[in-house]
């Protein structure tokens, strides 16, 4: 049975996801699509943070992946457990099951992958190589926070209409 339980995002939840969005930001001023993640320990420090890379290194460089892997390096099962991934966007698939595997114990996210779709339709910018799915459909006995609303949910919703838009041309 998958014991997922959804909370409602505070203060320090916003303040690590504008940090999220600055480095969605940093990406797509690279030329990279904007996503941004942050590693927090179960005592509120940032451990690491990385930004999608997908064009300066390769098409799986996608920062959750890279945190995970960096979780999984550098952190025991129990920090891994106490620890936090707070994201730009909901997870891929595949960046679900790196976060699952490594055993992090919770995702707070910006924006959802529904919402992204959404987004991307708007601008006719819907073609991905995968099926998304929600994040507790695939990791199990996690923690999860997300969406948020208002202003940082419409600066990531702008910042993926651009790189979608970018796309298209």
């Amino acid at each position: 049975m998958n014991q997922n339980k959804h909370s409602e995002l505070n203060e320090t939840d916003l303040k690590f996801l504008k940090r999220c969005l600055e480095l969605a930001q940093e990406a797509f001023e690279a030329g990279d699509e904007p996503f941004g993640s942050i590693l927090v320990s179960g005592n509120g420090r940032i451990l690491a943070e990385e930004r999608n890379r997908v064009n300066e290194i390769n098409i799986l460089y996608h920062p959750e992946i890279e945190l995970a892997k960096w979780a999984v390096e550098n952190l025991n099962a129990e920090e891994r457990k106490n620890a936090v991934m707070y994201t730009s966007g909901e997870h891929c698939p595949m960046c679900a099951a790196a976060h699952g595997w490594a055993g992090i114990g919770g995702l707070v996210y910006l924006s959802s992958a529904k919402q992204l779709f959404e987004w991307r339709s708007e601008v006719n910018s819907t073609d991905t190589p995968i099926r998304f799915y929600p994040v507790e459909e695939i990791i199990s006995n996690i923690n999860l926070k997300g969406p948020a609303n208002g202003e940082l949910l419409n600066k990531i919703k702008e910042l993926q209409l651009k790189s979608a838009e970018r796309k298209n041309k």
